[in-house]
Parts: structure tokens; sequence; C-alpha cells
């Protein structure tokens, strides 16, 4: 079992969190649902046990990868290689089997990093064919273009069109191929075109077939928009959608409380990776900076004395019982791309 080496687990205390507070969760978290068998490595589903399915897992590699990023402690990567195994031993080398779209681009980024990070060719390999796999089948020229969710609901939705266009030039970056810069500018301008409101910086979720909208917002949503404005230069694009994140996602300047069953447990963890990806690119920012903060702040305190799991509803204690990974995943991302307050540091 791999642990950063800290201190002892503190009790929940009325201070900002500090950089040994972001090891602290993610050795409670890998503590609590990481585990190894021949194949690799791999997370449980709950604390009781199972094991996370394909884009949950996905994202769980893109959480180690925070946590490199944050450290640069050599053992994460080992963590990311032990569980890519795990994940090639239940899903393969191709991931055509999976009718998700977004689960495949969700995968796609999270090897394309991992290739950035390490210089791994097997990782670009992999994150190139099967987003190339992907985009054959998922574009269409139905509705002005964009990717279908997936492959047998006919609606083209921002959680997989946002992805792509991340996934797209990410690959633009490490492959060098042009192809890709205009596969991600296209995805992107499909997407403002159709599921953005530039009056409000607001991110619809989806539209059928028929052309109907559907008007809901959801953060991980948001952060990928975030994400992929920035990288194409869309700066006022990006800046429109964490006002709306922040002004109307975020009752009392928190992240909303997702429930911890069901998809949505790890929409945070997604919109602020992004959300902090675009900060840190612009600097000198201090609201932003201290509404980030507050919602790390509030990962941290919502924790749990027994385990220091915390669960995604950061305004409420965590409870006892069983937790899903899935959704404990949030407050360890958010506390590794925030940073804490300098006077702490």
């Amino acid at each position: 079992m791999f642990l950063l080496a800290v201190g002892p687990l503190a009790s929940p205390r009325a201070q900002a969190f500090t950089a040994a507070d972001a090891d602290r969760v993610f050795s409670a978290y890998q503590a609590a649902f990481y585990f190894t068998n021949a194949a690799g490595g791999f997370y449980r589903a709950t604390t009781e046990g199972g094991k996370t399915y394909f884009w949950d897992r996905a994202e769980q590699l893109e959480m180690i990868l925070d946590v490199y990023e944050r450290t640069t402690n050599a053992a994460c990567l080992q963590i990311f290689t032990n569980v890519f195994r795990g994940f090639v031993s239940d899903h393969g080398l191709r991931w055509g089997r999976n009718e998700f779209n977004d689960d495949i681009m969700w995968m796609v980024i999270a090897c394309a990093r991992a290739h950035q990070l390490t210089g791994i060719a097997a990782y670009r390999e992999v994150a190139q064919a099967n987003f190339d796999l992907c985009y054959a089948r998922a574009w269409s020229t139905n509705l002005g273009g964009g990717l279908w969710w997936k492959t047998t609901s006919r609606s083209k939705n921002a959680c997989v069109n946002g992805p792509g266009a991340i996934a797209a030039n990410l690959l633009y970056q490490i492959c060098q191929d042009t192809n890709y810069l205009i596969k991600s500018r296209g995805l992107y301008e499909w997407e403002r075109d159709h599921l953005f409101d530039a009056a409000t910086g607001q991110v619809f979720d989806h539209v059928n077939e028929q052309g109907g909208l559907n008007g809901q917002s959801f953060t991980y949503n948001q952060g990928t928009f975030v994400g992929a404005a920035e990288l194409l230069g869309a700066t006022n694009d990006a800046r429109l959608a964490v006002d709306y994140t922040r002004a109307v996602l975020c009752p009392g300047g928190i992240l909303p409380g997702y429930h911890q069953e069901g998809d949505a447990g790890g929409f945070n963890g997604i919109c602020v990776r992004w959300v902090g990806k675009w900060l840190h690119a612009h600097g000198s920012l201090p609201a932003y900076r201290q509404w980030l903060q507050a919602n790390a702040e509030a990962a941290w305190r919502c924790r749990r004395a027994g385990d220091q799991l915390a669960w995604p509803r950061w305004q409420q204690p965590t409870p006892a019982g069983r937790l899903f990974s899935w959704a404990c995943s949030s407050a360890v991302v958010v506390l590794q791309v925030v940073p804490p307050p300098p006077e702490i540091k």
C-alpha cells in the first residue's frame, strides 16, 4: 500500500488547509479504496468493495496525475501504471465495445496527460487510437456537427463534446498533427454555438436529435467547456463559464452537493481541475482564487475523523457508513489543484 509520507492524520480544525492536508486526503483515499492483484491496480467502488467501472476509473487516473503534478512524487506514476494495467485487464486497449462516447474521451484525456508527464509512447498511442475510433463513429453532420453521446442514444451532449475538444487539443500537442487541432476547434465551436449561452456563461447539458435543448447545467460540463476554451485561446468564453459556475451553481460560494450515488458524485472534481488550470494560466485573480480555496477548505473540513474521507456534499459533515470512491475523488482533486493560501504554505 502506497501512502504519501505525511504526519499523523489530523482531526478537523478551524484553519485553512495546507499542502500536507492535500497529501493526507490522498493517502486516506488510497488506504480506503486502492488495491492490487496480479492484473494491476484498481479502486473499490465503495468502502464495502467492488470495482469502479470505465469512466470512474478514467477520472481516478486523472486524479492520480493531479497528485503527481502537485507533488512530482514518482510513486504516483507507479500507481498510475498499476491502475492503467488494471484498466487494460478489464477493458483492453481498444474501447469500441463501450457504447458511451464520453467514457472513451475521458480515458483519452487521462492517457494523453500521462504521456505529457512521462513521455511514455504507449499512452500516446492508446489515446490516439481510441480518439480516432470514437470520433469516426460519434461525429456527424446532424445538428450542424458535434459528437453523439452514445452509439444508441441520439443526443449530442456537453459531456462528450467538451472532453472531445480537450482530448483532440492534447493530441495535437503530443502528436503535432494539425488535424487534431482542427477537430478540437470544430468540437468547441459546435458546443459554443449549440450548448452555450454567451450572455450568461451557462453550458446546457444536451440537444436531442430533434433539436430540443435540455437546459440543465452541471459543474463538470462547465469545467470542460472552460478547459477547451482556455486551450483554444477563447479566454472570454472561459471566464463567462467560470462566472456562471461561481454565481449560479455555487450556493453560498460552495460547489453543489451532488448525491454520492450515481454519476454526479465526482462532477465537482472535473470542474475544479479545469477551472484551476484556467486560474493558474491567468495568475492574479484573487476573487476566483479565494472562491476555489473556500471550496478546498470546505472539502477538507467536511471529512470524517475516523478515516479522513470526504464525500461530495462539502457543506455537510461526511456521514458514517458506506462511501463511494468516485464521489470521494472530488475532495482529493480540489485539494491537489487549488493552492493553499500563501501565508500557510
